[in-house]
């Protein structure tokens, strides 16, 4: 009787596995960010509306282009697909610093690199399309016409759970390598 018991524990436990692997995330309106100011050592919490511009610091900016959400029963994760450039003061110039999928349970694993800003997603949730949180009505900025050309948009990018298999399968040593074109 007792191996009867174990089996049925073992078999609910893998059903339980494949029904996790299988979750799905919900997409949300909008995403809240933080960001570090590495020289003043500030940090700032914001909501973001998805598709909106935000300038965080004297000439970074921020948006948001998907965000999702997993179910409250499964492993939480939000993930964001986050657009950051910077606009060069002397010559009105915008460079992109990063653009692809952000996670908020890891932040190290697709960080944006940057001398004196840090920017992550802290968690997706439905937001207010005219309200944004903690900043200066001075730094939402209403046109994208400063951003710079188009070089990657969420639905030709990886979506989080293709992004988190492929980051399994890198910390398991199973992906291939190859060099960063810039592409996805």
């Amino acid at each position: 009787m007792p191996i009867a018991k174990l089996f049925i524990l073992t078999l609910i436990m893998i059903i339980g596995t494949f029904n996790s692997a299988d979750a799905k995330m919900r997409d949300m309106e909008g995403a809240v960010m933080r960001g570090l100011d590495k020289v003043s050592a500030r940090t700032q919490t914001f909501e973001l509306p998805l598709g909106q511009t935000v300038r965080f610091g004297q000439n970074l900016y921020v948006r948001i282009r998907a965000c999702r959400k997993s179910d409250p029963i499964d492993t939480p994760e939000s993930a964001a697909f986050v657009e950051i450039w910077q606009k060069n003061i002397e010559t009105d110039e915008s460079d992109w610093i990063f653009s692809g999928w952000m996670f908020a349970s890891s932040p190290a694993l697709s960080a944006m690199d940057h001398d004196v800003y840090d920017v992550w997603v802290v968690d997706c949730k439905n937001v207010s399309k005219t309200a944004v949180s903690n900043l200066n009505e001075d730094t939402v900025e209403k046109s994208e016409a400063d951003s710079p050309a188009e070089e990657t948009s969420a639905s030709e990018a990886m979506t989080p759970e293709e992004a988190a298999a492929k980051a399994d399968a890198l910390e398991s040593g199973a992906a291939e390598t190859t060099t960063d074109t810039g592409e996805n």
